[in-house]
C-alpha cells in the first residue's frame, strides 16, 4: 500500500476517535473504586477528592465511584490548568470521560463541583442520569447580594483576586484557618480543608474562584430537565434569619424543573464534615433508585 495512504488512514482513524479515548483527561485525575452503577464525585474549590472519603467507604460495596480531583487543587500538579480558562475545559473533559466510559452516571458535586455538574447537565443533557448539588448556587455572587449580577461582582472579585495573589505564602497560610472556620464547624474538617487550601496552586485557586464568580447558569436552568437534589446548610449561630437562607436557594433555583431542595440543619458549607450522618442518609436516598 502507498505509504501516503497508510499515513492518511492512521491520521484519519485517530482523528475520528473521541478526544477522551485518544488522550484521556488532562484537567483532572480520577480514582475509581467499587462495583455497581456509576457515580461521579466532584469536589469543590481547592478541595481534594478526600472530602468524599466517608462516602467512598460507605458506597463502594454497591457503586462504582469515579472520584475526580482537579489538577492544581489540594497539592495536585497544575499541569495544563496552570494557564487559560478552567471551568469550560473541565466540563468538556468530564463529558469526554463519561463518553469514553460509556456510562450514564449519577453525579454529586460540592461547591464549585456543583457548578461544574450544572454546567455539564446544561451542555450535555444525556451525560447525567441525576445529580446532587451540595451547597452550590447557579451564580455564586448571590451570596454577597441577592440582586447581584456578574458585572456588579466583577470589580470586587478582581480586587480580591489581586490581594490573594500578592499575599506572601506564610500570610496566606496563616489566614486560612479563620476563613475555613466560616465554612466548616467540625475541627477535623477545618484541618482537612485548611490543608487542602494551603496545598493548592495559588494561581489555579484564584483563577477558578474568578471564573466561578463570572459564571451565571440561571438563564439556562429552565432547560435543565435532569432530576436533581440540592442540599443546602443552615447554621443559626451565624445565620440569624434562616428563612432568608432558604429563600436565597429557592429563588436561585426557582426556574429549574425536577429540582428538590433539602435543608440540612446545624451545618456550614462542608456538610459532609459537619453533618456526616445526615449527608450519608441523603446520598444513599439519592442513589437508591439508580
Amino acid at each position: 500500500m502507498n505509504i501516503r495512504l497508510v499515513l492518511a488512514f492512521v491520521v484519519l482513524g485517530v482523528a475520528s476517535l473521541p478526544c477522551a479515548l485518544a488522550e484521556g483527561p488532562t484537567r483532572f485525575t480520577v480514582t475509581v473504586e467499587g462495583k455497581g452503577p456509576d457515580v461521579v464525585l466532584i469536589p469543590g474549590l481547592a478541595s481534594s477528592r478526600e472530602v468524599y472519603a466517608a462516602e467512598v467507604k460507605l458506597l463502594a460495596p454497591h457503586y462504582t465511584l469515579h472520584e475526580v480531583q482537579v489538577n492544581g487543587f489540594a497539592g495536585a500538579p497544575a499541569g495544563v490548568n496552570a494557564e487559560g480558562p478552567l471551568l469550560a475545559p473541565i466540563v468538556e473533559e468530564l463529558h469526554g470521560y463519561i463518553a469514553a466510559k460509556k456510562m450514564h452516571p449519577a453525579v454529586i458535586g460540592h461547591s464549585l463541583g456543583g457548578l461544574l455538574t450544572l454546567m455539564l447537565a446544561d451542555k450535555y443533557p444525556g451525560d447525567v442520569a441525576k445529580m446532587m448539588i451540595v451547597d452550590s448556587l447557579p451564580f455564586y455572587g448571590l451570596v454577597f447580594n441577592p440582586a447581584a449580577t456578574v458585572e456588579m461582582v466583577k470589580p470586587q472579585a478582581e480586587v480580591m483576586a489581586g490581594q490573594m495573589m500578592a499575599m506572601p505564602d506564610d500570610q496566606f497560610a496563616a489566614m486560612q484557618p479563620a476563613l475555613v472556620g466560616a465554612m466548616v464547624k467540625s475541627p477535623e474538617g477545618v484541618k482537612a480543608v485548611t490543608a487542602s487550601s494551603i496545598a493548592s496552586d495559588r494561581a489555579v485557586f484564584v483563577r477558578a474562584m474568578l471564573e466561578d464568580l463570572a459564571t451565571d447558569v440561571r438563564p439556562d436552568l429552565s432547560s435543565i430537565k435532569t432530576p436533581a437534589v440540592l442540599l443546602y446548610p443552615v447554621d443559626p449561630t451565624v445565620q440569624k434569619d434562616t428563612a432568608a437562607v432558604t429563600g436565597l436557594y429557592a429563588n436561585a433555583y426557582r426556574t429549574m424543573p425536577n429540582m428538590k431542595l433539602v435543608r440540612v440543619e446545624d451545618s456550614r458549607h462542608f456538610i459532609m464534615y459537619d453533618q456526616p450522618g445526615v449527608f450519608d442518609e441523603q446520598v444513599e436516598a439519592f442513589l437508591k433508585p439508580l
